[in-house]
């Protein structure tokens, strides 16, 4: 069966890549699909077209990146043609790339904020369904997914939520933030929000995939407090000021019990014992991660 005749116009990148090997792939700069789970656990598969690449098989929405596009937009952009997803209940994860030189595709691992009936929107798509996380691999997977799919899916609890001691952090660099405490947690705030933004590579947390967008959370006290976050783009990272009533080692302590996977920054001997059952990195870590967005 052949695919229908598109109609309107038809983006450059709307091609077939073909390598040394003779092997043929969507999409002249590089595809992108969505790996979407939602409140429940549940996967967003695609029933792809009998006419289309692996046609018949359960795979993930997405398609061929537009010039200049980057792969979490086109992802994202893809799905919601295809699988009408509402793009502003998306937020991201991680992202993992399948580089082949000539041809890249990008696995754009996401949350969706509330559960929503997919709709086939395009011809790409025989159905869609929400597959429980625990029962996707009893489907025909493509074999892209079929070949990735043990290593991604963990991930999705693996990420961990990073507590930031913004005391201890600012005072871990003699820059003078004495003088104005407000001002240095400000900029500490301002800086977390581009990292948050842009993510960090999903080594540093030792995780198996290229890029990966933990939630932040900074604990400010004393004078800093009332210090606010700046705006984040939607689908991209997630941080929250949390101010200490108190001290903040208190907030921080009492924070980390509450989260599955807490990542606290400090070094703060004291802290660390009132932490134990998190992961601890010191500030020169963070402040690394910082100077190098």
């Amino acid at each position: 069966m052949n695919p229908p005749v598109p109609t309107g116009p038809r983006d450059p990148g709307d091609a077939w890549v073909e390598l040394p090997d003779g092997r043929r792939f969507w999409g002249r700069f590089g595809a992108a699909g969505l790996l979407l789970v939602d409140p429940d656990d549940r996967v967003l598969l695609q029933h792809r077209a009998v006419w289309s690449h692996f046609g018949g098989t359960w795979g993930l929405p997405g398609g061929a990146r537009h010039e200049g596009e980057d792969a979490v937009t086109a992802a994202v952009r893809e799905s919601a043609e295809e699988a009408g997803i509402p793009e502003h209940d998306v937020r991201v994860v991680a992202a993992s790339v399948l580089d082949l030189e000539a041809w890249s595709y990008t696995t754009v691992l996401a949350r969706s904020a509330t559960h929503f009936d997919a709709e086939a929107t395009d011809a790409e798509s025989i159905e869609l369904g929400w597959v429980p996380r625990a029962e996707v691999t009893g489907y025909p997977l493509h074999p892209g997914l079929a070949a990735s799919w043990e290593r991604l899916a963990p991930v999705f609890d693996a990420v961990p939520t990073v507590v930031v001691d913004a005391a201890n952090v600012v005072g871990s660099r003699p820059d003078g933030w004495w003088r104005d405490r407000t001002g240095a947690n400000s900029r500490l705030v301002e800086r977390l929000a581009a990292l948050a933004a842009a993510g960090l590579p999903g080594a540093e947390l030792g995780l198996d995939v290229d890029r990966v967008w933990p939630a932040f959370e900074v604990v400010v006290e004393g004078q800093a407090r009332g210090i606010r976050a700046p705006h984040l783009p939607v689908r991209f990272g997630a941080l929250t000021v949390v101010d200490a009533p108190h001290d903040g080692d208190s907030t921080i302590a009492e924070r980390a019990a509450t989260l599955a996977r807490p990542l606290v920054v400090t070094a703060d001997r004291g802290l660390i014992e009132r932490v134990p059952d998190a992961a601890v990195r010191g500030p020169s870590w963070l402040l690394g991660l910082l100077d190098a967005v």
